[in-house]
């Protein structure tokens, strides 16, 4: 290794103490980024594969070109990138992927591939679900890459059932701060039928520095499970009120992004679909009609069997924005037959990366 790969590697390996950052709330106050050295994407992407070098290569994925026939803004789009990136502690110790090896799912290599996954495709804005790893290893790294971070952690997050836990999860925004410029900012703690639930958004308005353009963007984790179909609901219903309010009734636009937890047939999705803030979901776009969702975008297999869910999304505002470009979902054939997490793949959700321009303003 060459001094830069060692300078990082000791950067990558380093840590907190778990133990310590689970037992005190000082764990929610961030390290300060102004003290941390930047460095450059390429080699901590070169760093990440040499940690991976036993691994099996990542997936390729391609970008769909989405672009109808028409004016396109003359600004640089803005890449958006959806994530459940899976809790460390439910990997290890809840989730129960009877088919992936235990060896997989190491958080020394695993979080080498979600960063890898991150770094391959450079978002501007970074939504992410399941992160209880935000003070230890995201924020550091991805300040010292430019990005600013917001993170919310659950109020009873399930990790801390878990031994050897490293805190809560939660939901966690990153923007490139010489893109963007933060307005303002709220963490909010979804209600269902008046009462608090365990399942929180972030919503944040910011200023394109290119084009003065203001938008905002949010990033939420609703509740899992069948049978909590109303719940979900309920929850999609109060975050869409919050966002009609911090978007002046759509004035703002807005990209929702989420692991919605739901299939498009619940009826949180349609409570989205057909909400007066005029939202599409991205996805769509990939489909032959542009009106069905993928097929899947999480594929495990657990102790009850089989599951093959779409649950993520990203939702536009569709009169002020429009989509370019998409990445493309995994095939059957790359998933394989033990699906996912892999040790090709470190969650059990899909990213979904798409690239937005504003519609011109007439």
């Amino acid at each position: 290794m060459g001094s830069g790969t060692s300078r990082l590697y000791s950067a990558l390996t380093k840590t907190l103490d778990g133990s310590s950052a689970s037992q005190h709330p000082e764990y929610l106050v961030a390290p300060d980024p102004e003290h941390l050295e930047p460095i450059d994407p390429k080699e901590l992407l070169e760093e990440c594969r040499a940690v991976l070098h036993t691994r099996p290569p990542r997936f390729q994925r391609g970008f769909v070109d989405l672009r109808a026939d028409g004016p396109s803004s003359s600004h640089t789009p803005i890449r958006v990138m959806q994530w459940n990136i899976l809790a460390q502690a439910l990997g290890e110790g809840k989730d129960n992927f009877v088919q992936c090896p235990l060896e997989a799912l190491k958080w020394e290599e695993r979080k080498c591939l979600i960063l890898e996954e991150i770094l391959a495709y450079q978002p501007d804005i970074l939504c992410l679900q399941e992160v209880d790893h935000y003070f230890d290893t995201f924020h550091p790294l991805l300040s010292r890459l430019g990005y600013q971070g917001t993170f919310f952690p659950k109020p009873w997050s399930p990790c801390l059932d878990v031994e050897h836990n490293n805190g809560p999860d939660g939901c966690a925004l990153f923007f490139l701060q010489n893109r963007f410029k933060l307005v303002n900012s709220a963490n909010i703690r979804l209600t269902a039928m008046t009462l608090k639930t365990n399942q929180v958004a972030i919503a944040q308005t910011l200023e394109c520095k290119e084009s003065s353009r203001q938008f905002c963007i949010a990033v939420t984790h609703l509740k899992a499970r069948t049978g909590w179909e109303r719940f979900r609901s309920a929850q999609g219903c109060d975050l869409l009120q919050n966002l009609q309010s911090i978007t002046q009734g759509a004035k703002i636009p807005l990209i929702v992004c989420g692991d919605f937890n739901a299939e498009p047939t619940e009826e949180v999705y349609r409570h989205f679909a057909s909400s007066s803030l005029n939202l599409n979901s991205a996805y769509k776009l990939l489909s032959a009609d542009g009106q069905s969702e993928p097929p899947y975008t999480t594929w495990k297999i657990r102790t009850s069997g089989e599951c093959r869910h779409t649950l993520d999304y990203i939702w536009y505002s569709k009169h002020a924005l429009s989509v370019r470009s998409a990445l493309d979902l995994l095939t059957e054939e790359q998933i394989g037959p033990n699906r996912l997490p892999s040790f090709n793949y470190p969650s059990d959700h899909l990213s979904l990366v798409c690239d937005f321009s504003f519609n011109e303003e007439h």
